[in-house]
């Protein structure tokens, strides 16, 4: 009998974002992606929301590695955080280790890794770990599956991918090779991304958007073109470039991700630029509008970001104006629709055309759709199926495509994060499971708490009541107010006979906790508390937070 092998899902199943799990073999453990995933409109004053790494933490010393699928900040985003903690190298591709290396490198922890460049198809012995990496063409450069061969069989992780025949870069999912895997030694196991598995047909090839670049770039031949998309998404950059060129324009960066990222892109080769094309963006006014090309951040409309600091006028570089075709080259991630509404709101008053998804193809998704999905099961054949990275609506529609590509159903898991699910001689099964909570990043903080995410949805949708109150414990009198202040809650001058009314019921509580013997601070505050909440409750059917403050003479 062979030993079981274990595969844990600490972030990914029923979400965008957080895509982070774990491989368990002869008691070592394999990381597949550490990402992070953006803040929903709830999550006041979130920055980042990670995986939950106290499981990690708890095991540090058997973790060997970790296997980079691509440099997705939802990939690989979270290993700035991780590294805190744990020391371990990190395998990818060039173009992946390059964009995590530059967050790494930000947060002063180059000295806890080491990041091990592997090629198209090579295989690595990692720990215990028999580790062969897989061409697949995604939205960033050399993406991989990731075919784990173990005693119970090959595990594939197929990465984010699609199936795309004409890609930017001429390199294409490796269908030969997974087909081969599943030919000879069978697929035990295979984990595959559902992002699209709602989206009926084939993902439209990358090389789609270079006509459509082409004809805009054209039609705004008169003005300044700004273009905004993902910093990593480099076939997009070349193809922005291209159209610059090809109309004999100069192009500038904006935003430090997209500059770094350029930077790197070009000395890796994987992005042309001639010499003479860039320009500093210093520079871009000294050049008229019809023969400049900015490439910035901002298209999930970040706050800090270089598009949003135009679309509010205070970018010290560039004032937007009636000269100005903005081309969004970009799907919104759930959750940054607002954000980005407002970005596109915010450039339209200042006078500027913008091109988005909405009105033009100017986006070509990089995942798989349902088409090509049933293409990939057809050729892999697994015994057994989990679906990842998705929604949980993701997740079902995918596990339905399984199905009707020939795996038996009670081989189709639906796993969600925390799940772990072991493979032994016997089949696949749920065997356990670990923490896999949101983790929190807020600015310098660092993780807030969940407490401290309640407060905030309650003053953000309730306000806040702060009732301040004297007393002379020796002779159990009050001495001043009661004294209300409240933020959010109603608006002082126009409440004032609801607010008098309020004060005379505190007063009235703290004067009986007085008269009964209290002499306890702590203990009036939580008469306070009640008594306020009581009232603010049955007057205005709301319930902000009570701050109650109880003074000694």
């Amino acid at each position: 009998m062979a030993a079981p092998v274990r595969v844990a899902f600490l972030g990914g199943l029923g979400e965008i974002g957080r895509n982070c799990m774990v491989i368990e073999q002869d008691d070592k453990l394999l990381l597949i992606d550490c990402g992070l995933m953006f803040p929903d409109a709830d999550m006041h004053g979130i920055d980042l929301v990670l995986p939950d790494f106290t499981w990690l933490r708890e095991n540090a010393d058997r973790v060997v590695a970790c296997v980079a699928t691509h440099g997705h900040e939802d990939h690989v985003g979270g290993l700035q955080y991780l590294l805190r903690d744990l020391s371990f190298p990190v395998y990818g591709s060039d173009v992946t280790l390059g964009l995590a290396k530059n967050r790494i490198e930000e947060a002063g922890l180059l000295g806890k890794t080491e990041l091990i460049v592997v090629r198209d198809g090579e295989r690595r012995m990692i720990g215990p770990f028999d580790v062969e990496f897989i061409p697949v063409t995604h939205s960033v450069p050399h993406a991989f599956a990731i075919a784990v061969h173990t005693p119970q069989g090959v595990i594939l992780h197929s990465g984010d991918f699609k199936l795309d025949l004409t890609p930017v870069d001429g390199r294409r999912t490796d269908l030969a090779r997974i087909g081969a895997i599943a030919s000879n030694e069978g697929i035990r196991l295979l984990l595959c991304d559902s992002t699209n598995a709602e989206e009926h047909g084939h993902a439209p090839s990358e090389t789609s958007i270079s006509g459509v670049l082409w004809s805009l770039f054209h039609e705004h031949r008169d003005r300044r073109i700004i273009t905004a998309s993902f910093a990593s998404h480099i076939h997009r950059i070349q193809q922005i470039i291209d159209a610059a060129v090809d109309t004999g324009r100069k192009v500038a960066t904006m935003g430090r991700s997209m500059q770094k990222n350029v930077r790197m892109a070009r000395d890796l080769g994987v992005l042309r630029v001639p010499d003479d094309t860039l320009i500093d963006i210093e520079q871009a006014d000294d050049y008229p509008p019809s023969k400049v090309c900015i490439i910035s951040t901002g298209s999930q409309g970040e706050p800090m970001s270089a598009l949003s600091l135009m679309a509010r006028g205070d970018s010290k570089w560039l004032k937007v104006g009636e000269h100005d075709a903005v081309i969004l080259s970009s799907h919104a991630i759930p959750g940054n629709e607002t954000n980005v509404t407002r970005v596109i709101d915010g450039l339209l008053r200042l006078g500027a055309e913008v091109i988005h998804s909405g009105i033009a193809d100017v986006h070509a998704t990089g995942h798989a759709q349902a088409d090509e999905l049933k293409t990939y099961l057809s050729i892999v054949k697994p015994e057994f199926f989990v679906p990842v990275h998705g929604e949980y609506r993701h997740l079902v529609a995918h596990a339905k495509l399984g199905i009707l590509m020939g795996v038996a159903k009670d081989n189709v898991l639906l796993c969600e994060d925390g799940d772990v699910v072991e493979l032994s001689d016997e089949g696949l099964d749920h065997a356990d499971r670990i923490p896999a909570g949101y983790l929190y990043v807020d600015g310098i903080v660092g993780d807030v708490g969940q407490g401290v995410l309640r407060d905030r949805k309650v003053l953000a949708e309730e306000g806040v009541v702060v009732v301040v109150v004297t007393v002379d414990i020796g002779s159990g009198k009050v001495l001043t107010g009661p004294e209300i202040i409240t933020r959010g809650w109603v608006y002082a001058p126009e409440a004032e006979d609801l607010l008098d009314e309020a004060c005379d019921v505190v007063a009235a509580a703290v004067e009986k906790a007085l008269a009964e013997g209290v002499r306890s601070p702590e203990a009036l505050e939580k008469d306070v508390r009640r008594a306020a909440g009581r009232f603010v409750n049955e007057r205005t059917k709301r319930r902000p937070m009570i701050v109650p403050v109880v003074m000694e003479a």
